[in-house]
């Protein structure tokens, strides 16, 4: 399959000796990341648990109200992190008070989920100071390029250690490194809000966003030949491409001289 990782162990070979020349070069040994319970932050704990000592790895779990935190409790359990080494923090109280100084509705859904991303990173990088850390982010290829995170909050970090990956990429390395099969199986979700999904919200899948992405966005395949190759339509494609174009803004702040 055209976006398929044709050696699994030789990308998470890479990705152990990216994060642990990361740690070299920056003088820490401790790593502190936000593990939501969702496929990406799964993969980004998972790969940590294959390159440093599971004491020096502290995953922190920040739900919003009673999101629920088992898948990731679930997924700390099973990669054998040390118990004293989780932490939580409800940022409810955070999140309730900036939305009532800003006069925010609580049916206003993005500024609500911008506020609660923004939250998560005070308190993660507040922990990392404490225990002099690095923060490891859990951002993927295709989120990046659609824009679909919230600058200054879930996309901050000190490395990033999957953003060079499709979703679809990320799925397989799950299944390879033998994850626990939940995080296969639900639906992708920023846990911004009740029932919210990505693809949903975004209006399409992720595995039709990777191939145009990668296909049309990078290698510049003409349309026809596209559609002609693919089954997705072009309704969707322009839907995409439309989206890619409309965040770039998101990668180029602060603008600078």
């Amino acid at each position: 399959m055209l976006l398929t990782l044709q050696n699994p162990n030789r990308e998470i070979e890479k990705v152990t000796d990216f994060i642990q020349s990361t740690l070299k070069r920056a003088h820490k040994k401790n790593v502190v990341i936000a593990v939501s319970g969702g496929i990406d932050s799964a993969l980004s704990l998972g790969l940590l648990s294959k390159t440093i000592p599971l004491n020096n790895i502290y995953p922190i779990f920040l739900p919003y109200d009673k999101q629920d935190m088992g898948d990731a409790k679930l997924l700390s359990k099973h990669l054998n992190i040390p118990g004293e080494n989780w932490q939580e923090v409800n940022i409810e109280k955070i999140v309730n008070t900036v939305a009532k100084l800003q006069e925010i509705n609580s049916d206003d859904h993005l500024r609500l989920g911008n506020i609660m991303a923004r939250s998560r990173m005070i308190v993660v990088y507040d922990l990392a100071k404490k225990l002099n850390a690095l923060v490891c982010g859990t951002e993927n290829k295709s989120e990046k390029y659609l824009g679909y995170f919230t600058r200054f909050g879930d996309e901050a970090s000190d490395f990033e250690p999957i953003v060079h990956l499709y979703k679809t990429q990320v799925r397989q390395l799950v299944e390879s490194m033998e994850l626990p099969e939940i995080f296969l199986t639900k639906d992708p979700s920023a846990g911004l809000w009740e029932d919210q999904t990505d693809e949903q919200e975004l209006g399409f899948s992720y595995k039709e966003a990777d191939l145009i992405i990668d296909q049309i966005y990078f290698d510049k395949m003409a349309l026809d030949s596209f559609l002609n190759n693919f089954d997705i339509d072009e309704e969707t494609v322009d839907k995409v491409i439309n989206r890619v174009n409309s965040v770039k803004f998101k990668h180029q702040v602060p603008y600078t001289l």
